[in-house]
C-alpha cells in the first residue's frame, strides 16, 4: 500500500515522540546502574503497572490472538488466560517480598537466597539462559510479528520488512532505551500504551462495521456453525465445548484435555515471561522500582485487571470480523491485519502503522533494558569485571543492548511462526514453575533445586523433540496424538510431571543452604513463617509475618474479580446483557472485599 505524506508525518512524529523522552530521561538514568535499571525506586504503581500492559501488548499478542479465536475460538485464549492465578499471586503473595529484597534483577535472588558455588552458578547461568538465549527468543517473535505486519500494510517482502525491523526500528528502539534506562521506558511505555489501545480499537470498530455490525456478524457465525453442522461449536463460546469429550476435535473448540491442563497445571508450572511463577523477569523489575511495598503491590494488581480483563476485547472482535470477512485463510495470525489494512480506511494507515510500532517498541525497549541488567549486573559485573566504575557499567549495559538486537534478529529470521515461539518457551519453561513458588515459603528449597529443574525441563524438551523428529523420518507413529492443541497438552504434562519430580528428588537428595544464609533471608524478607520455622527459631526474637491466610483469600478473590471482569466485558459485548450485568456485580464485590483485606497503611512495612 502507498504511504501518503500524512502517513510519514504519522510516523515521524511518534518517532519524535520517543526520542525526545529517551533524551529527557537521559540524566537521571546515567548515574548508576541503579538508576538505569530501577529507576532509583520511585516509581508509582500506576506508572509502573501500565509500563507491564504496555510491554505484554507487542506486536505479536493482535496476531496471536487472532490465531487461537479463528482456529479454537474466543476459548482458544485460555492459552494464556490461565496464567491469571500465578500472576494474581504475584500480587498478594510475592510483591511485597520482592520489594523487600532491595535486589535490582530477579537474578541476583540466588545469591541472596542459597550460598557457594552452586549460587553463584546458577547466577551466572540464569543471567546468559534468560538474557540472551530465551530473550532473543522473545525479541525474535515479537520482531517475527512485526515483519508480517510490515509486509501486510506496505505490501513489501519478508525480507525487506525484517530489514526494515533490523535496521531502523530495533536500533532505533536500542538507541532512546539506552539515553533513558528505566525511566525513558515507563514513560515511553506509557505514551505507547495510549496510543495502540486506540489503535486497536479503532481496528476493532471497522471490522465488525464491515461484517454488518455486531449482530449481523454474530448471526453470521451462528449461521457458519450451522452449516457446518456437530462439527462446529459456538466461537463466542468462553468456555470450551465439554460435550466434545476431553480430546474431542471440531472447528472453533479447545479440547477439554488441553483447556484443563492450561488451568489446573500451566499457571503454576511454567516459566513465561511476564506470568513467571512466582513473579521475575521485568514484573520483579518494575516491583524492585516501585516507591515502596504497597506502590509495588498495586502496580501488579492494575497489570493483572488491565491485562487480562481490558484489553484482549478489541483483539477477538477483531479476530470474529476476520472469521466473517476471510474465511478459510491458510495462515489464520494474518487475519488481523488484513482488517487492519483492508477495513480502516487508508487516511489512517500512519497512524495505524505507528501504533504498531508502539507496540513493537515498547516489548523491544523492555526486553532490551531487562536482558542487559543480566548480562551486565548478573555476568559481566558479577564474574568478569567487578572492580570498574558506575559509567562504566552504565556504557556496558548500552553495548550490550547492540548484541541483543543482531542476535533477536538472527532468531527472528529462523523463527517459522509467532505462536512457534510460544510453544517453545512455555515448554523449555514447563515443571519449574513449582519451584520458584517454594523457594520463597519453605526453607529447604536450595540451588541445586532450581539448577535441576532448569536442566531436567530442558532435556525433558528435547528429548521429545528429538523422538518425534525421529518418528517422522522413520515413518513410526508419534508418541502423542491428536491436534496441535492436544499433543501440547500431553507434551507439557509429560515434561511437567518429570521436571517436578526430578527437582523434588534433588532437593531431598542434597544438603540444606547453611544456617546463616537462610537467617540472613529471612530476617531480609520476612517470609511467611509457616515454612521457616527451623529458621525463625535459629533467628531468636526476630518479627514473624503470619498473613498466608489471609494473601490466598485475597488472591482467590482477585481471580475471581479479574475473571468476572472479563466475562462480563465478553457477555456484554455479545448482547448477553442478564449474564454480563451479573457478573459485573460480581467483579465489585470482589473489588471492595480486596480493598477491605488490604492491610492498614501502618502495617504495610510491618509484615
Amino acid at each position: 500500500m502507498h504511504l501518503t505524506a500524512a502517513d510519514w508525518a504519522a510516523i515521524v512524529g511518534y518517532l519524535l515522540v520517543t526520542l525526545a523522552m529517551g533524551l529527557y530521561f537521559r540524566g537521571r538514568s546515567g548515574k548508576s546502574t541503579e538508576d538505569y535499571f530501577v529507576s532509583g525506586r520511585n516509581v508509582s504503581w500506576w506508572l509502573a503497572g501500565t509500563s507491564m500492559v504496555a510491554t505484554t501488548f507487542a506486536a505479536d499478542t493482535p496476531l496471536a490472538v487472532s490465531g487461537l479465536v479463528y482456529t479454537q475460538g474466543v476459548a482458544g485464549n485460555w492459552l494464556w488466560w490461565s496464567f491469571l492465578p500465578s500472576g494474581m499471586m504475584t500480587v498478594f503473595l510475592f510483591a511485597r517480598l520482592w520489594r523487600r529484597s532491595g535486589l535490582i534483577t530477579d537474578v541476583q535472588f540466588a545469591e541472596m537466597r542459597y550460598s557457594g558455588k552452586p549460587a553463584a552458578f546458577l547466577r551466572g547461568f540464569r543471567a546468559v539462559y534468560l538474557g540472551l538465549l530465551m530473550n532473543c527468543l522473545i525479541l525474535g517473535w515479537v520482531t517475527k510479528a512485526m515483519v508480517n505486519i510490515i509486509s501486510t500494510a506496505m505490501g513489501v517482502s519478508d525480507a525487506k520488512a525484517l530489514a526494515i525491523c533490523v535496521f531502523f526500528l530495533m536500533p532505533f528502539t536500542g538507541f532512546y532505551v539506552s539515553l533513558g534506562g528505566l525511566w525513558g521506558v515507563l514513560w515511553t511505555d506509557l505514551f505507547q500504551f495510549v496510543l495502540k489501545m486506540a489503535i486497536v480499537i479503532g481496528v476493532a470498530w471497522y471490522g465488525v462495521h464491515a461484517a454488518g455490525g455486531m449482530q449481523q456478524m454474530l448471526a453470521t457465525l451462528a449461521a457458519k456453525r450451522a452449516a457446518v453442522g456437530p462439527g462446529a461449536s459456538d466461537i463466542t463460546a468462553l468456555l470450551p465445548d465439554f460435550s466434545r469429550g476431553i480430546t474431542g476435535e471440531a472447528l472453533w473448540t479447545l479440547p477439554v484435555i488441553t483447556f484443563v491442563v492450561h488451568l489446573a497445571v500451566q499457571w503454576w508450572a511454567f516459566w513465561y515471561p511476564g506470568a513467571e511463577p512466582g513473579g521475575g523477569g521485568y514484573i520483579a523489575q518494575r516491583i524492585f522500582s516501585a516507591k515502596d511495598e504497597r506502590n509495588g503491590l498495586l502496580s501488579v494488581l492494575w497489570f493483572n485487571l488491565a491485562h487480562y480483563a481490558l484489553r484482549p476485547w478489541p483483539w477477538i472482535l477483531t479476530a470474529l470480523a476476520a472469521v466473517v470477512l476471510y474465511p478459510g485463510l491458510a495462515q489464520p495470525e494474518k487475519g488481523y491485519m488484513l482488517v487492519a489494512t483492508r477495513q480502516t480506511p487508508h487516511a489512517l494507515l500512519g497512524i495505524l502503522l505507528a501504533g504498531f510500532m508502539a507496540a513493537f517498541m515498547s516489548t523491544v525497549a523492555t526486553q532490551l533494558n531487562w536482558g542487559s541488567s543480566y548480562l551486565v549486573e548478573d555476568f559481566y559485573r558479577r564474574f568478569l569485571n567487578k572492580k570498574a566504575s558506575e559509567s562504566h557499567y552504565v556504557n556496558a549495559s548500552r553495548l550490550s543492548t547492540v548484541l541483543l538486537v543482531f542476535a533477536a534478529a538472527f532468531v527472528a529470521w529462523n523463527l517459522q511462526s509467532v505462536s512457534e515461539g510460544w510453544k517453545i518457551v512455555l515448554e523449555l519453561g514447563a515443571g519449574t514453575g513449582g519451584v520458584y513458588l517454594l523457594r520463597w515459603y519453605w526453607w529447604r528449597v536450595n540451588a541445586w533445586s532450581e539448577i535441576s529443574a532448569m536442566i531436567a525441563a530442558l532435556v525433558a524438551t528435547l528429548t521429545l523433540h528429538s523422538a518425534s523428529l525421529w518418528m517422522t523420518l522413520t515413518g513410526r507413529p508419534q508418541p502423542f496424538s491428536g491436534s496441535d492443541p492436544v499433543v501440547f497438552a500431553k507434551t507439557t504434562l509429560c515434561t511437567t510431571g518429570f521436571t517436578t519430580l526430578v527437582w523434588l528428588a534433588v532437593t531431598f537428595l542434597t544438603d540444606a543452604e547453611p544456617g546463616e544464609i537462610l537467617a540472613k533471608f529471612y530476617r531480609k524478607v520476612r517470609p511467611q513463617i509457616t515454612g521457616w520455622r527451623p529458621v525463625a527459631q535459629m533467628c531468636g526474637d526476630e518479627p514473624v509475618t503470619r498473613d498466608l491466610g489471609r494473601n490466598l483469600l485475597s488472591w482467590i478473590v482477585g481471580c475471581v474479580l479479574v475473571y468476572s471482569t472479563l466475562f462480563s466485558i465478553g457477555e456484554i459485548c455479545f448482547g448477553r446483557y442478564p449474564a454480563g450485568a451479573a457478573l459485573g456485580v460480581v467483579a465489585v464485590a470482589c473489588g471492595i472485599t480486596i480493598w477491605r483485606l488490604m492491610p492498614d497503611a501502618a502495617k504495610w512495612q510491618e509484615g
